[in-house]
């Protein structure tokens, strides 16, 4: 029999990553919440790699910072490493990346949590969810303790129905032989969502003390302290160094001996695997003309032996992965401490919700993270923020607070599923971006923290120093447009020593700083401003100017696609009944049941001419409603 256990305003399920930004962000929004955790001790775990950041994900945790989120706070505390990527290349593509002290990372976010003010933390077994007319209402535990709640978030990750998977040997498991989750996916499926079998994997672990370091290329962090978090203040300076090694003729030999022993090639995955995160057998089948695939050794953290053996995810059985670790130059006499493995669970078909991430079918009912096709911790993240934000404004009658494209990855990551839908595990790319000029590593603050702190979620007093830095930043582009450089010798020496064009007339300093060569720090030599200009100040004063015609052409780019997300479409329109549009195009748009016109164009088997003639149907008001 069930008791009773408590009313909440809103109840997290799951304290992954996801889960952890969700119950963070409603608790500070002043919701009374609950997160529910199978086990106290694996909050925001790291199963896969001990690693934050990279390409567009970095962006995206600066970007869960802006808006008031914990991630970037946390992997600033607990790093063992931090570099920034692509410096050589434009800003468009720079991004952090964090090796974690995986340990530290979880003990510091539980903290957090456990010292929240209105969260509430619980060891518990989610089973069952309460669901009345087609509202949830709360949900049960495995002892029978029923939680009520006004909204209620489900971040299960990767433990709906979880499968271990190694060689021949299959178990049913959550990550890293954690218990799975089975109940809650059957009710999901009776309430009528849609699942699929999604599959993710990871590499073996070895002892650092038996790796042979001589044969390995070092690999530091960055001697310049560097943060995620724009409230960061003190910064990690002794690091731990990463080390590079490469797979071996023997290592691709034992591999191709072994495919008939693969449960990706002998049928006993049925999983769809992430295609930006191969295997080393699909690795080495699908790019068999590559003599040699890097393999990264990077420590788990400060006080453990434990090195993840980066590039070497694989589900082979446990006998072909020691050969295989052996066969890599460094690893030869390595320690072998725990095996890889691949594990498949039951995802959430992502079309099912709306922008704001609640589902379409119950309402009051939110999901985020992997449950949703996800891949990593960081997109997992970005989705908690949202539906815990999400969640509140439900109970407060308040309307979704949803990011556009334009706004941030976290909008392009939230769009591409609820629109488009994924058919293997999502991961974010640069490339997803059609704005990536706008959405940089270096102005997520600028972007952002207004709608933080209108959300709640950004403090008074960061608000006001966000302010301050964004007059900073117009006036000094202010004065530069205004001062003229003058030639003279000692300047055109300057110049010259930069390898530019000396000066023969007097030039505005922002048209100069538009010069490739030219950097901000020469145009603070030749007309330097009479205040202190704090370093972050003159990044974007830089970038700001320099690339100021291609950002222009972005933002004329998202203000004709926001004319047409401005234009709403009726959420009882009957697509049927509108004469001209193609069936298929039907179909999807019935599915998807977009917000606006321009969220209809972005979905897959949606053509510009059935674009059109949804345009002229809702503009003459003409629109045929579903009979109720």
């Amino acid at each position: 029999m069930g008791y009773n256990a408590g009313q909440y305003d809103v109840i997290v399920v799951g304290a992954g990553h996801a889960g952890c930004e969700a119950a963070l962000a409603a608790a500070r929004m002043g919701a009374n919440t609950l997160c529910l955790t199978l086990n106290l001790d694996a909050i925001a775990y790291m199963p896969c790699n001990p690693s934050v950041g990279g390409p567009a994900k970095g962006v995206v945790v600066r970007e869960i910072d802006a808006l008031g989120g914990e991630m970037a706070k946390n992997i600033d505390k607990t790093h063992i490493q931090m570099r920034l990527l692509n410096t050589g290349k434009g800003p468009a593509v720079r991004a952090l990346r964090a090796q974690a002290d995986k340990v530290m990372y979880q003990m510091e976010m539980k903290k957090t949590l456990e010292n929240t003010k209105n969260l509430t933390l619980r060891q518990a077994m989610v089973e069952d969810l309460i669901v009345n007319n087609g509202v949830c209402e709360g949900v049960v535990t495995k002892t029978g303790a029923e939680y009520y709640a006004s909204a209620v978030v489900i971040t299960t990750g990767t433990y709906l129905r979880g499968k271990i998977i190694i060689g021949e040997l299959a178990y049913d498991s959550g990550p890293n032989n954690m218990q799975p989750s089975v109940n809650l996916s059957y009710a999901l499926q009776d309430l009528g969502f849609e699942l699929v079998r999604f599959k993710t994997g990871t590499p073996p672990r070895i002892n650092k003390n038996t790796i042979d370091y001589s044969v390995t290329e070092i690999q530091p962090g960055d001697k310049e302290p560097r943060a995620f978090s724009y409230e960061t203040t003190e910064f990690i300076t002794d690091q731990l160094p990463c080390w590079l090694t490469y797979t071996s003729p023997e290592t691709h030999e034992i591999i191709n001996q072994n495919l008939h022993r693969s449960p990706m090639y002998s049928g006993a995955i049925e999983g769809t695997g992430a295609r930006y995160c191969p295997s080393i057998e699909d690795k080495i089948v699908r790019f068999h003309d590559k003599p040699r695939h890097q393999i990264f050794l990077e420590p788990e953290g400060r006080n453990t032996e434990e090195v993840y053996v980066q590039g070497l995810s694989t589900s082979l059985p446990e006998d072909v992965q020691r050969k295989l670790i052996t066969s890599v130059p460094g690893l030869e006499k390595a320690e072998f401490m725990r095996a890889g493995y691949a594990i498949e669970y039951d995802a959430i078909v992502p079309t099912q919700l709306w922008p704001s991430l609640e589902t379409k079918k119950v309402e009051r009912l939110f999901t985020a993270g992997q449950l949703n096709g996800t891949s990593g911790y960081e997109e997992a993240a970005a989705q908690g923020i949202i539906a815990g934000i999400n969640a509140v404004r439900k109970t407060q009658g308040k309307e979704s607070f949803i990011l556009d494209r334009s706004d941030g990855y976290i909008g392009v990551l939230i769009d591409d599923l609820v629109t488009k839908g994924t058919n293997e595990p999502y991961r974010l790319l640069t490339s997803r971006a059609e704005y990536r000029l706008l959405l940089r590593h270096d102005n997520c603050d600028l972007r952002l923290t207004e709608k933080g702190y209108e959300v709640g979620l950004i403090s008074e007093e960061r608000y006001t120093r966000f302010l301050k830095k964004k007059a900073n930043i117009e006036r000094e582009i202010e004065r530069l447009k205004s001062v003229v450089i003058k030639p003279n010798e000692e300047t055109n020496k300057l110049i010259e020593a930069v390898g530019a064009k000396p000066l023969t007339d007097g030039v505005k300093a922002a048209d100069f700083l538009k010069r490739p060569e030219i950097h901000y720090e020469m145009i603070e030599q030749l007309v330097p401003s009479d205040e202190t200009i704090p370093e972050d100040v003159k990044e974007q004063v830089e970038i700001q100017i320099k690339y100021k015609g291609y950002i222009d052409k972005q933002l004329q780019q998202v203000e004709k696609m926001k004319k047409m997300n401005d234009k709403k479409i009726p959420a009882d329109i009957d697509y049927y009944a509108i004469g001209g549009i193609a069936t298929e195009a039907k179909q999807k748009l019935d599915k998807v049941r977009p917000l606006s016109v321009g969220q209809a164009s972005r979905i897959s088997g949606v053509n510009p001419s059935d674009i059109s003639i949804l345009l002229v149907y809702i503009e003459q008001g003409k629109i045929a409603k579903i009979a109720k």
